[in-house]
């Protein structure tokens, strides 16, 4: 009676949607997000992809969803970026998770200090970085930090594998209520309020974008970078692989951080019974051990 019901239910939402999508297109395309993402889709998540590609259906003017797979599928398509657009989710805030950056100010960054006071070199990524506002925190943090940073070789890579989110970030443009919680100090330190056509939006320093170096990175692939990173943020990005996944990509953050590196996971990520390489030193902070 269960599973006639559900076929049933299926059946009707097939017939009230505009394109046919099928359990056999969302399994097709389950596999095809993760051979090329790493991002394991849920059974909930077919209403959200439907909602997403049919969209990108319009545009182009294609009839179904299974004709819009061949030509994601085809070698070299020009589709797949936005394809990998589309299914990927951006939610980010300034200083998000607020006790990562107050440990990095007074706990992290100062050992850092002490640590490399004779290369006077810090290297940091933001892996994920979404539309930028983790970075830019990252940057407010080193500036307001560092004794005399002009005086250190400081440089943040950000990466992501959404083109559109990087770019983005890479204008470094926002809405201006997305500063709206931020301390009056930080807002007028570090932003820059739009005039005329530009109201009601604000630009971050290009103190903070000097720092910065934006880049698409699938981190399922090969990286061009060979570190050594300080510490790297990784937050609300595992949640979308399953374990095997998520051992991999620890265990290769191991091995580009510097010896008793940190990675930084989001509030509902955990390396417990993952990855036996790091030591969970905080909270969601975890220390790569010796």
């Amino acid at each position: 009676m269960v599973a006639a019901a559900r076929a049933m239910s299926a059946q009707t939402r097939e017939k009230e949607r505009e394109f046919l999508f099928t359990e056999k297109d969302f399994e097709r395309i389950r596999r095809f997000v993760k051979q090329h993402t790493g991002i394991k889709l849920s059974d909930a998540k077919m209403n959200m992809v439907y909602g997403r590609l049919s969209r990108r259906l319009r545009q182009l003017g294609i009839d179904s969803i299974s004709d819009y797979m061949k030509l994601v599928e085809t070698p070299g398509s020009d589709e797949l970026p936005q394809f990998i657009n589309a299914m990927t989710t951006n939610l980010t805030a300034f200083f998000r998770e607020k006790h990562h950056f107050e440990y990095l100010e007074k706990t992290l960054l100062p050992q850092l200090l002490r640590r490399n006071a004779q290369s006077r070199r810090l290297r940091i990524w933001s892996a994920g970085c979404s539309t930028g506002e983790e970075p830019y925190s990252l940057a407010m943090t080193l500036l307001s930090t560092v004794p005399r940073p002009d005086e250190w070789d400081m440089r943040i890579l950000a990466t992501d594998l959404d083109s559109n989110v990087l770019a983005h970030a890479q204008a470094g443009i926002y809405d201006a209520e997305r500063i709206d919680g931020l301390d009056r100090a930080i807002k007028k330190r570090w932003f820059r309020r739009g005039k005329g056509s530009r109201a009601g939006s604000v630009r971050v320093s290009p103190e903070l974008q000097a720092l910065i170096s934006f880049r698409q990175l699938n981190l399922m692939q090969d990286w061009p970078m060979k570190g050594p990173f300080d510490f790297i943020f990784c937050r609300n990005v595992v949640i979308y692989f399953d374990k095997p996944t998520q051992a991999r990509l620890f265990d290769r953050y191991a091995d580009i951080l510097i010896p008793r590196g940190h990675v930084f996971l989001g509030h509902s990520e955990s390396m417990f019974k993952v990855c036996d390489r790091f030591d969970l030193i905080g909270k969601t902070i975890y220390q790569k051990k010796d």
